[in-house]
């Protein structure tokens, strides 16, 4: 007696439910918030800033005031991202690379940054590096002052921005193969030339881009620093501030042509750093 047969049902091949809207409607609200937010608020800028005239715009930013406050910012949000770079690295090593007592405290504490208001920041920092302050009077014995100085300005600067460089280095350190380097331990490498051969190369893109956010945000950071810096023009006065300033002196169009200028230069920071980006991405395919 011969089985009976059961059909089997048909697989419908209608396209799968998504939670998240449809692409339309996602990349519409993504543009709408992107005018409303990045876009109109630049875009009034600019048009503010057209309205100053050439030749007045460069009177503007060639005088020795407002030169003297992009020489400060830039040289302190330099300084910040130079150690938040070798310091973030080194926290986000230890914080992936070794267990102690402790280490969930400190991991968390890498965010209080984020969340520290930065004013309160800025009256902490002022607080500890006053010279009667806990480091500050150690300090001022050794002739050197660090609130109301440019250091005091690198201290805020860096405070602000060190997550940045921990948190963009930390889980690509966390996802490496360690099988990589065990093979370079076999092959009798040292431990530098692991590093400097397999580890480095490999977070050198998270590396870049955490470094420049950190020195994106000490560019743009205000609160944290216009408590510590004293801001005294031609030598803690930074560019946020000195903007500040001209805004409440109902002098629109210098602060939009400060403001400009500093635009201009994150978007030409943010192209050097793409641009090495690929540089690094190409090479290392060329490598492979």
């Amino acid at each position: 007696m011969p089985r009976p047969r059961f059909a089997l049902p048909m697989l419908s091949r209608q396209p799968r439910r998504s939670v998240i809207p449809g692409f339309r409607l996602s990349l519409g609200l993504a543009l709408l918030y992107l005018g409303l937010i990045v876009l109109l608020p630049i875009g009034a800028l600019l048009l503010k800033a057209a309205d100053v005239g050439f030749e007045r715009y460069i009177s503007i930013i060639t005088s020795p005031r407002t030169l003297a406050s992009f020489q400060v910012t830039l040289t302190t949000a330099a300084l910040a991202a130079l150690f938040n770079a070798i310091y973030g690295l080194a926290l986000a090593w230890v914080l992936v690379r070794y267990e102690f007592p402790g280490k969930r405290l400190l991991d968390a504490m890498v965010d209080v940054p984020f969340a520290l208001p930065t004013a309160v920041a800025g009256l902490a920092l002022t607080a500890l590096f006053a010279k009667n302050g806990w480091f500050g009077a150690p300090l001022a014995q050794w002739g050197i002052q660090v609130a109301y100085a440019p250091a005091g300005i690198v201290c805020a600067m860096a405070f602000t921005s060190i997550p940045f460089v921990v948190r963009t280095v930390q889980p690509v350190l966390e996802d490496m193969e360690p099988e990589l380097e065990e093979a370079g331990a076999t092959l009798g490498a040292s431990d530098l030339t692991i590093f400097r051969r397999i580890i480095f190369p490999t977070i050198f893109p998270a590396f870049l881009a955490g470094t420049s956010l950190a020195f994106a945000r000490s560019l743009g950071e205000f609160g944290a620093v216009v408590f510590i810096a004293g801001n005294q023009p031609f030598r803690t006065e930074i560019v946020a501030l000195l903007t500040f300033i001209r805004l409440e002196e109902y002098d629109y169009a210098a602060a939009a042509a400060i403001a400009v200028t500093m635009l201009g230069l994150a978007f030409v920071m943010l192209l050097i750093v793409n641009a090495v980006q690929a540089w690094h991405q190409k090479f290392a395919m060329g490598d492979a």
